[in-house]
C-alpha cells in the first residue's frame, strides 16, 4: 500500500519559516519525481515545487529565492524549507509521487500552512 505522508505545517507569521517533510512507502523512491503542490480556499491546486528522480528542480515564480525543495532518497523522504513565508503562501501543501517512466502518482493527505500577517 502506498502512503505519502506530510508532516510540519502550522501556523507562522509572515517573515518566518517552516520545513514541510513528506515520508513515502510503498513506492520505490528513488525513480519517482517528487513534488510538493498547494490549494487555497477557492484556487485550484497548483505546482510549488518538483524535483525529479535525477535531482532537476523547477518551483513557482512566486517562491523562487523563498523556498526550497530537496530529497534524502535513503530515507524515502522529500522537504520543502520554506522562508520569508506570506500570508498568500496560506494553503494546504500536498506531497506527490510521480513514477518516471510509467507517471502513476500518488498524493499525501495534506498538511495546513498559516501565514499570518
Amino acid at each position: 500500500q502506498v502512503q505519502l505522508v506530510e508532516s510540519g505545517g502550522g501556523l507562522v507569521q509572515a517573515g518566518g519559516s517552516l520545513r514541510l517533510s513528506c515520508t513515502a512507502s510503498g513506492i520505490i523512491f528513488i525513480i519517482n519525481n517528487m513534488g510538493w503542490y498547494r490549494q487555497a480556499p477557492g484556487k485550484q491546486r497548483e505546482l510549488v515545487a518538483r524535483i525529479s528522480s535525477g535531482g532537476n528542480i523547477n518551483y513557482l515564480d512566486s517562491v523562487k529565492g523563498r523556498f526550497t525543495i530537496s530529497r534524502a532518497n535513503a530515507k524515502n523522504t522529500v522537504y520543502l524549507e520554506m522562508n520569508t513565508l506570506k500570508p498568500e503562501d496560506t494553503a494546504n501543501y500536498y506531497c506527490n509521487s510521480d513514477h518516471s517512466i510509467t507517471h502513476r502518482n500518488y498524493w499525501g493527505r495534506g498538511t495546513q500552512v498559516t501565514v499570518s500577517s
